[in-house]
């Protein structure tokens, strides 16, 4: 194993070039990055660990959401579904499910932006390790905060009755289906938390994105009740065909097209965001 000596520069120096990455990540095995990814990651849980209030959103958002909306609105559209505030609740949940990665999405975000500036970012960029591997281990911790808000979503569901029209493998099915696609959104954010300049920004954006795509789908009403205009957006919403998916997967019905256009969306989404958001990652003065 070799050691790399950093001699210090001399005293008085106006050398004020900035710091360069040690090692460029073509250079490193895939070994090394997934160690680096791991060490990063126990680095980012340890901040929950430390900020055991950053874990509100995760604990608290799917009970709020399950309960509002199946009290508020269940008894008016589980009617339009033909049934009632059961049957609504059937209809939910799947499509919650396929909310929560869009939400937990922009936590990412506005957590680079604030490492940036913190300069944490910075000390890591100046590090012989694979720039891929900092966003890689946030997205991993963040998919991580995603499972425990679908837990606890599903653990709401059926304690308020919620029943499981397929199988655990058909359950086990959605919940992975909607980590590839929460994934795939999260590289979404990390660009928009290198590009904005404050994390409050990076919120406020986010929101823009995030009201339209999940009100204007199938998550939490039938597209049949919207007007036609509204309807075509929710025809070609990614998110309506994610919502749809999982609800096949659940509750049974056809799920093959569904699944393999949101596969496709996700595939899509990661393959260009992704190496723009390392490129930013690399160039963000």
């Amino acid at each position: 194993m070799s050691t790399t000596t950093l001699t210090p520069a001399p005293a008085g120096s106006a050398d004020t070039t900035p710091a360069r990455p040690v090692a460029e990540e073509g250079r490193i095995g895939l070994r090394a990055n997934l160690r680096h990814i791991g060490a990063l990651a126990r680095r980012n849980l340890l901040q929950i660990k430390k900020d055991p209030e950053s874990m509100f959103d995760v604990l608290l958002m799917p009970i709020i959401f399950t309960l509002l909306f199946v009290y508020v609105f269940g008894g008016s559209v589980g009617g339009s579904l033909g049934g009632n505030r059961q049957d609504y609740l059937n209809y939910l949940v799947p499509g919650l499910m396929a909310m929560m990665g869009m939400n937990i999405a922009m936590a990412v975000g506005t957590g680079v932006n604030d490492d940036f500036r913190k300069g944490v970012m910075d000390r890591f960029r100046t590090m012989p390790i694979a720039r891929s591997s900092v966003l890689i281990a946030k997205i991993v911790v963040e998919l991580g905060r995603m499972m425990v808000a679908i837990v606890i979503l599903l653990a709401m569901g059926f304690a308020l009755g919620m029943t499981l029209g397929t199988s655990v493998l058909g359950l086990l099915g959605a919940v992975a289906l909607s980590a590839v696609f929460g994934a795939a959104i999260m590289w979404i954010f990390i660009v928009l938390g290198l590009a904005m300049k404050t994390a409050q920004a990076v919120q406020g954006m986010g929101m823009l994105v995030l009201m339209p795509l999940q009100f204007g789908s199938s998550i939490f009403a039938p597209p049949t009740t919207m007007p036609g205009w509204l309807q075509t957006f929710t025809d070609y919403n990614p998110l309506s065909n994610l919502a749809d998916a999982v609800r096949g997967l659940m509750m049974g019905g056809p799920v093959a097209d569904s699944v393999w256009v949101t596969l496709a969306w996700a595939a899509a989404i990661t393959l260009v965001m992704a190496p723009l958001a390392v490129s930013k990652f690399r160039k963000k003065v």
